[in-house]
Formats: C-alpha cells, structure tokens, sequence
C-alpha cells in the first residue's frame, strides 16, 4: 500500500466515485464525479475501473506529499498542477517518488480535475458508494460526507494494471463554447412561446451562486404558464425554472424530488461540459429531442474510455 497525506486541502477537494444508485426512494442523492467523463479518462489511463474513486479538485488549492511510488493520473481541468514545481501534463499520467509534492494552484482552463491512483482512493463504501455528499454527511474518507482536510491519507493497493495517456483526438476541448444539449421534457409545452425562443436563442452566463447540488443561469426571464404541478422525482441534468425566470441545472448532489416546471434535461456529455464551466462563462442551449440525444450519445461511446 502507498499513499499521498494531504498537506493544503484547498476549498473544494473530495473523494468521488461513480455515484448512488438505486436508493433515491430513501432519500439519498446520486452524488459522484460532476465531470464524469474526466473522472472516467483518469481510471482508464491506470487501467482502473471507469467508476472508480478519484480526487475531485475544484478550482485547486489542494497540495498532496507522495508517501511511495507509484503512477498516478490527471484528467478534466487544467488547474496548473505541478510535481515538485514542474507543471503536469493533463489527461496524461505522471509517476511520483516518495517525498514529492503535487500541488493544484488555480483554473487556467477548466474547473474540476480528477486525480486517479492505481486502483482507486480507498474509502467506506455506504449505499453502495464512497461519493462524498456534504449536505447528506455520507461518503468521503471519513464516511460522514467531509471533504478532504489536511493531515488525510489517500491510499491505494497495489500497482497501475495499465500506463497510457488519452489519444489527443479524444480530450474534450474545454476552450470551445459550452453548447448544452437539452432534452426537452413534457412540461416544456407550459413555456411561453417567447421562452421557449428566448431559452435557445439566447447566451446565458453561469451566475456565481452554483455548487455540487445545482449550477444557475443567469438571462432573459423564463415564463411558466402551464398548470401547478405536483412534486416528481428530479433527473441528472434537469432545467428547473423558479418563480424568478432563472434555470437551475441540477447536478449530482440535487434534491430527490422537486416542484418547479422543468424545461428539461441535459445530455450526460453535456452535464460533463457543464460541470467545467466558470462562473461569469456564456453557454448556450441546444434542444433535442430525446431519439436524437440517444443517437449522438451512442456515436460518443467511440470517443470515450472502454
């Protein structure tokens, strides 16, 4: 066994995993990797399994001493991680030495990177999951839903099954414009015909109110004018609209079940491009209808870790 202790844990570090599933009926949220196809590119370079506990970095700060050896990999946001003082190449693996320093300092493109080691983190597995859920206090290494804090170890068994860096035909490309693919869902038709027009043909801006449960769009108001609705079960990715006209994107740490009218929901893949966008960065809207959706997510599976 081997392991990095956290010296600086940084505003935003976690352990995450593939999520929940199966246990929304009790209450529990899915939780897991916001960008998961990052998290997913990380395992596949140590020949991990795809859903397999990772470091969620947001937005950097967190500072790792290397206990061993081993080979570690980076994928996601360019956070201007660096081995003693070198910058790291993202989506690429690196080896470490004992008494060497990782360290995330701040986004130069990108929001979120996922740090795999051989294996996966070692963490409590509660629901089926080691997601870490603050609002729920589950997962995490502690079990109890915390973040990572300093003097943590992060710890692993045995050695990478695989080396390889992702092909640079399949990294995603953070710097192009986030256009969100949105399947448009059965209460889209209580949308004012203006909305619905001002929803796709206008530029939102991420607003600086967004977190682990929900990212909202700043804009032109959105206007409900369908009937009351009773409260359902909320998907990943889904497009609520409050009484202020605003949508909320909700995420991996969401609320169970929700009131407000939904426009719809977002693609996974688009849910992952979401998940690296800055507060104050212009997305934009694009409807699908779900056969659509379907067919170009079958197409990705060719661009993604198998």
């Amino acid at each position: 066994m081997t392991a990095l202790i956290v010296d600086k844990a940084g505003p935003q570090a976690s352990v995450q995993d593939g999520g929940r599933f199966g246990v929304r009926h009790l209450g529990l949220t899915q939780g897991g990797a916001l960008d998961w196809l990052a998290q997913h590119w990380a395992n596949w370079m140590l020949g991990n399994r795809l859903d397999a506990a990772v470091v969620e970095v947001t937005l950097g700060g967190l500072q790792l001493q290397c206990e061993g050896e081993g080979w570690l990999a980076l994928a996601g946001a360019d956070l201007g991680a660096t081995l003693d003082g070198q910058l790291l190449d993202v989506w690429r693996p690196f080896k470490v030495q004992a008494g060497q320093c990782v360290c995330f300092a701040s986004p130069r493109l990108g929001v979120r990177a996922y740090l795999a080691v051989p294996g996966g983190v070692r963490a409590p597995s509660l629901a089926g999951s080691c997601a870490t859920v603050a609002r729920e206090g589950l997962g995490g290494l502690d079990g109890l839903g915390s973040g990572l804090r300093a003097g943590d170890r992060l710890t692993w068994e045995g050695e990478a099954s695989a080396v390889r860096a992702v092909p640079p035909a399949l990294i995603p490309d953070l710097r192009a414009p986030a256009q969100l693919e949105l399947i448009l869902g059965a209460q889209a038709s209580g949308f004012s015909g203006q909305s619905l027009f001002d929803a796709f043909n206008q530029t939102w801006t991420v607003d600086t109110r967004s977190d682990r449960m929900g990212l909202r769009l700043t804009g032109t108001p959105l206007c409900y004018d369908g009937p009351g609705l009773v409260s359902e079960g909320i998907p990943l990715g889904a497009v609520q609209v409050p009484p202020d006209g605003q949508p909320i994107i909700l995420l991996n740490d969401r609320q169970t079940i929700g009131g407000y009218p939904r426009l719809g929901a977002l693609s996974p893949l688009a849910v992952a491009r979401l998940a690296q966008c800055m507060p104050g960065e212009p997305v934009r809207l694009w409807p699908q209808v779900a056969f659509a959706a379907q067919q170009r997510h079958q197409r990705g599976l060719r661009c993604r870790p198998m």
